[in-house]
């Protein structure tokens, strides 16, 4: 464990934290002071850190005008949908490159790890034309298929690392008892591993919710857009920059996250760290 002894130790790991709570917090703080700010001191010369007034308008607005709330509902369809296959598939390959021998094992396990080593903008140009091909381009299945492609690789290597970690006696004194392989994958194995599968779930959910390519790209239709698109397209364009009402509409679209990552947190943390524990 990090001792800190002398005053000049303590005096720079204090400048250290504070220099990187600026950078984290405040940003978000001014994009919140922005949220609740009308537009006649939103657009100062010289702006102001605290409201003068709290204005409700923008989010008042976000909520009653546009299409916002119809968005919220795609990207929780869309997110919570790959979110929950993209978990299961990791699983079961995971459990598979874990538990199990056969001879393409290790050149599967690389090929479907080497997929997340090219930038997500190439893995879309190859998925373009596979949606289209079979009629996916422009619904809400073709995107949840986009975002799985991108989130399974990692997701399976955290499941496998997981998985990695589980006891062989422990499997092998169900197969005694007569238990088949799935039995003792959906029995044994998955409610031990149950931390290792919500956050793998959660990585899927956030990749998801937050994207702004894959959804502006493979989705045309307007009562088909998620929030990335939807808030761009709506507040900052070549036409418009409604700052106020871009940043209140953020933080109302920021809110699912949060309520979901403050339930689940801390299994969170435990599927993150079980990977480091041997």
């Amino acid at each position: 464990m990090l001792e800190l002894r002398t005053w000049r130790e303590k005096t720079g790991f204090i400048v250290i934290l504070v220099v990187i709570a600026f950078f984290l917090f405040f940003p978000v703080y001014w994009a919140l002071s922005s949220a609740f700010k009308a537009n006649a001191e939103l657009y100062l010369s010289d702006p102001t850190f605290v409201p003068h007034r709290p204005y409700l308008g923008h989010f008042i607005n976000a909520i009653t005008q546009g299409p916002l709330i119809l968005q919220l509902g795609n990207s929780l369809v869309t997110s919570t949908a790959s979110a929950l296959l993209n978990a299961v598939l990791a699983a079961l390959a995971g459990y598979s490159f874990a538990k199990f021998d056969y001879p393409v094992k290790r050149p599967l396990m690389l090929l479907i790890l080497s997929a997340q080593m090219f930038p997500f903008g190439v893995l879309l140009i190859s998925i373009y034309p596979m949606l289209q091909s079979v009629g996916l381009l422009d619904t809400r299945i073709g995107l949840t298929v986009s975002y799985i492609v991108f989130a399974l690789p990692v997701s399976t290597y955290m499941m496998y690392s997981y998985f990695k970690q589980v006891p062989n006696e422990l499997i092998e004194a169900a197969k005694v008892d007569g238990a088949s392989n799935m039995k003792i994958f959906r029995r044994i194995v998955m409610p031990i591993s149950l931390p290792a599968f919500i956050t793998v779930a959660l990585y899927a959910f956030m990749w998801s919710w937050n994207d702004l390519l894959y959804s502006m790209t493979l989705i045309t239709s307007d009562d088909k857009r998620t929030v990335g698109p939807g808030l761009l397209l709506r507040y900052i364009n070549e036409n418009n920059a409604d700052w106020g009402g871009a940043m209140a509409a953020s933080f109302i679209v920021a809110a699912p996250v949060i309520l979901v990552f403050s339930m689940l947190q801390k299994q969170f943390i435990g599927g993150v760290t079980s990977g480091a524990v041997k």
